[in-house]
């Protein structure tokens, strides 16, 4: 299956400045070492040698790469794969994500996801080529959890003025799972360090407030589907990535869609409606209520997608999550 630059053949100026800012550094680098805690043997042997000391041997430090390429022309191509828009819907009023109607021209994070999944575990390709697969990945199962990462509408919250602890910038750069909000948290609570707030949250899931959620977080079922459209074999992470790895066997040339990731950006869009949106206009998004019902949400997703992050990789190089 070929890279996405292959593919990819020009990004818009307006696909580009969706993605300006996203999680930030910060959260991108505490979904690594969330992940990274949680690597069974072989994947943690795989990211250990393939990202080797440029990266620390660490998910942590490697996951900001692909916001930092996408600004150099060789890479400009993938700025569209850090999002999906989702085109129909209207938040705070309804909101939806469908691979078929979203991913415009079937390239999106999505069908990023699918791509490098299979080209991490292809073994004929050159150790850099999988390597830069597996930095693609890093960054996109955490862009996958945040949910103006899965909106369309005033080009992904870009275009809403909002207002950050007095400073007036865009609701994408400062609100609920974004630079703005979470930069004041961690600097608050976790001493302004990516690892100290990663500590954190592998705390909350081995014995704190998220034990009894993760094997809901592996699921790949929507939460709103009813009981009489439940399928007898829900799908895995097992069978997403098993799926991918069958079709790379057989030499396919598409990319497999995958139920997991959208799954996943569902569950993240559905945030737009409850939390992102609903704000007064004019008012400090990084005080009072709207704040303080953001917090939980960004601990959630940052948690959430680190721990989903490392049971992706288990299953292509370990072959099951590994994860309780």
């Amino acid at each position: 299956m070929a890279p996405f630059a292959t593919l990819y053949s020009a990004v818009t100026l307006a696909v580009f400045a969706q993605q300006a800012v996203a999680w930030g550094n910060l959260g991108h680098e505490t979904v690594g070492y969330v992940a990274q805690n949680f690597l069974a043997p072989k994947a943690l042997a795989f990211v250990q040698s393939s990202l080797g000391t440029t990266y620390s041997k660490s998910l942590g430090v490697a996951a900001t790469w692909a916001d930092t390429v996408k600004y150099e022309t060789a890479y400009k191509w993938s700025a569209g794969l850090h999002f999906v828009d989702a085109n129909a819907d209207n938040p705070p009023t309804s909101c939806s994500v469908q691979e078929t109607r979203d991913c415009d021209g079937g390239l999106c994070i999505l069908t990023a996801i699918a791509n490098y999944t299979t080209r991490v575990a292809e073994t004929s390709l050159s150790a850099a080529q999988r390597q830069e697969a597996l930095k693609f990945l890093d960054h996109f199962l955490g862009d996958i959890g945040q949910p103006l990462h899965v909106e369309n509408l005033k080009v992904g919250g870009n275009d809403i003025d909002a207002t950050c602890s007095g400073t007036d910038t865009n609701l994408h750069a400062v609100t609920a799972l974004d630079t703005g909000m979470l930069t004041k948290n961690v600097d608050a609570n976790h001493g302004s360090e990516a690892t100290t707030y990663a500590t954190y949250l592998i705390g909350e899931i081995t014995s704190g407030s998220y034990k009894s959620k993760t094997s809901s977080w592996l699921a790949c079922t929507s939460p709103t589907e009813t009981l009489s459209s439940k399928r007898e074999n829900p799908p895995t992470i097992e069978s997403d990535v098993g799926k991918l790895l069958a079709a790379r066997a057989t030499s396919a040339t598409t990319i497999t869609p995958l139920e997991c990731p959208l799954v996943w950006a569902q569950e993240s869009n559905a945030y737009d409606c409850s939390t992102v949106f609903p704000f007064t206009a004019g008012s400090d998004t990084c005080t009072g209520t709207y704040y303080s019902n953001a917090i939980p949400v960004i601990d959630l997703q940052l948690a959430k997608q680190g721990y989903r992050l490392a049971a992706w990789l288990n299953v292509i190089f370990d072959g099951a999550t590994n994860l309780p």
